[in-house]
């Protein structure tokens, strides 16, 4: 009887763990896509900046000194979208370090269970 009352929990904490993964992947999801739009919003705005600097530069070709500053501009908003992506990757990361702490746990769990659910008898 002890045996089969330990299998019994060991499957139950198999579908937790599942369960856990399927969450946390899902939570997952929205924030790689998060990061991706705002890799696009970041091209359109370097394409829109570009094009902007290009008409600026053909109607008055004495302005060099506005057109320098745009791409000052234009450079900062690279490195600021850059910055929010890699924030992006650590998330995930920690996300997936979680994820491996609560498995060795749960691994731990059943160990020490398997242990206790002998039967009395086989003392």
């Amino acid at each position: 009887m002890g045996n089969a009352t330990g299998r019994g929990q060991q499957q139950q904490r198999r579908q937790q763990q599942q369960q856990q993964q399927r969450r946390q992947q899902q939570q997952q999801q929205p924030q790689q896509e998060a990061a991706a739009a705002t890799t696009a919003a970041a091209a359109t705005t370097t394409a829109a900046t570009a094009a902007a600097s290009n008409s600026t530069n053909s109607s008055n070709s004495n302005s060099s000194k506005q057109q320098h500053q745009q791409q000052q501009h234009q450079r900062q908003q690279q490195q600021h979208q850059r910055q929010q992506q890699q924030q992006h990757q650590q998330q995930q990361q920690q996300q997936q370090q979680q994820q491996q702490q609560q498995q060795q746990q749960q691994q731990q769990q059943q160990q020490q269970q398997g242990v206790s659910f002998r039967p009395a008898h086989a003392k």
